[in-house]
């Protein structure tokens, strides 16, 4: 059986089992989650979510990006839509882990990481690809220092160490903008 089969079959399973059809478009948590698109860092697994409960966007390393604040813009459209406005009462979480693969990228794509994240080549060092702690924080400061998101939100930065499965708050959950 090839795995695109087992994963029809497993969502029959959930069709059957664990599927809602009350569940809203809006996060019963208000909560959004940015982290990474290694499979050893689900957000879903890490953090122990229910169905439901947050939004949960994935990109490579986690990073706060150009893409990511375009995603973050059409949310807030698709929020207000759906009656429940980010900002007061949203909590933004930064999720980001040790041993990630964009480190290869530092050496070896440079230019594409360069790209990717939206700076020039040689601005690659002060986004500190290679230390997830010093990563959370920057990338909780350039949310911060976006006057587009809501002042209202919640923003915190965690690490989860894929050798101990623990996480680690890095940047306390505080308001977006005083």
């Amino acid at each position: 059986m090839d795995f695109l089969q087992t994963l029809l079959e497993r969502n029959a399973a959930f069709a059957a089992n664990g599927f809602s059809a009350e569940l809203k478009i809006i996060p019963s948590q208000r909560a959004l989650i940015v982290g990474c698109v290694d499979p050893r860092v689900d957000p879903v697994d890490v953090l122990g979510l229910q169905p439901g409960e947050a939004a949960v966007i994935r990109n490579v390393g986690g990073r706060v990006t150009p893409a990511l604040f375009e995603t973050l813009a059409i949310l807030g459209r698709v929020s207000q839509a759906g009656g429940a406005a980010l900002g007061e009462g949203w909590h933004l979480i930064v999720l980001q882990h040790t041993d990630c693969g964009i480190r290869g990228c530092l050496h070896h794509a440079p230019d594409l990481l360069a790209q990717y994240m939206g700076v020039a080549t040689e601005q690659l060092p002060s986004l500190a690809i290679n230390d997830p702690r010093q990563a959370v924080a920057i990338d909780v400061a350039a949310l911060q220092a976006n006057p587009q998101l809501p002042a209202g939100f919640s923003v915190s930065g965690l690490v989860y160490d894929v050798a101990t499965g623990r996480v680690e708050t890095v940047v306390p959950a505080g308001r977006l903008r005083p």
